[in-house]
């Protein structure tokens, strides 16, 4: 008897989007002090940069709005590559962007977010850092990592032979072998139960965390 298709296959558990007890600003004033300082550069920076673009295009019009309220996604993008060294597809960078400050997916990061977001990048718990790859792997924000997102999140990770006659069965088959390590049961077991048994698959999808060398060289650069 064929198995029954699952379309839900990691529930995310509640106990992972518990506020901080005690945010980054209030427990590490020098590092938030330069991380700041930074946040203010880096906007500065990309609205010279916007004016600049304006003055050698006359006939761009801005949108209304578009001023720099934060941090916007080329800035981010390129400042997880050169400071984090997060080198990963478009889509998974995309969805970190998104997944960054929790109810303002999409938009330019606030000061407020960067704060939190490098406070779970940096010297975040194991369940801080599980509840944001959740975030970035549940592409729709429904609360399930599906096997669909799971094929859309791998496709990219295999180089596909012209020969091949489905150069996606490789995708099907790494998606069914996730399938078995993160929901044994079939009993839509939540991410964090999966994480907690074997935090190897934390990021199982493609990276969205700095490697320990990039944290400790970011922050050693906030001691300066």
């Amino acid at each position: 008897m064929p198995r029954r298709a699952v379309s839900c296959v990691v529930r995310r558990s509640e106990s992972m989007f518990v506020p901080h007890p005690m945010p980054f600003a209030c427990r590490y004033r020098v590092e938030v002090e330069a991380l700041c300082k930074i946040y203010r550069k880096l906007v500065a920076n990309a609205s010279l940069n916007s004016k600049a673009l304006a003055a050698s295009n006359p006939g761009v019009i801005a949108k209304a709005g578009s001023s720099m309220d934060g941090i916007d996604r080329s800035v981010f993008r390129e400042l997880l590559h050169s400071t984090f060294d997060i080198v990963t597809e478009e889509t998974l960078m995309e969805r970190i962007f998104c997944a960054w400050e929790k109810g303002y997916e999409g938009l330019p990061i606030r000061l407020e977010g960067w704060l939190m977001g490098l406070s779970t990048f940096l010297k975040g718990s194991q369940a801080e850092k599980t509840a944001f790859c959740f975030r970035v792997y549940d592409l729709n924000s429904d609360g399930f990592i599906t096997k669909d997102e799971m094929f859309a999140l791998l496709r990219n990770c295999l180089i596909k032979q012209p020969q091949d006659e489905d150069p996606d069965e490789g995708v099907k088959d790494l998606v069914e072998i996730a399938l078995r390590k993160l929901d044994m049961d079939k009993d839509g077991k939540d991410y964090q139960e999966a994480i907690a048994e074997e935090p190897l698959l934390l990021e199982a999808f493609g990276q969205c965390l700095p490697s320990d060398r990039a944290t400790m060289s970011f922050l050693s650069t906030l001691q300066a």
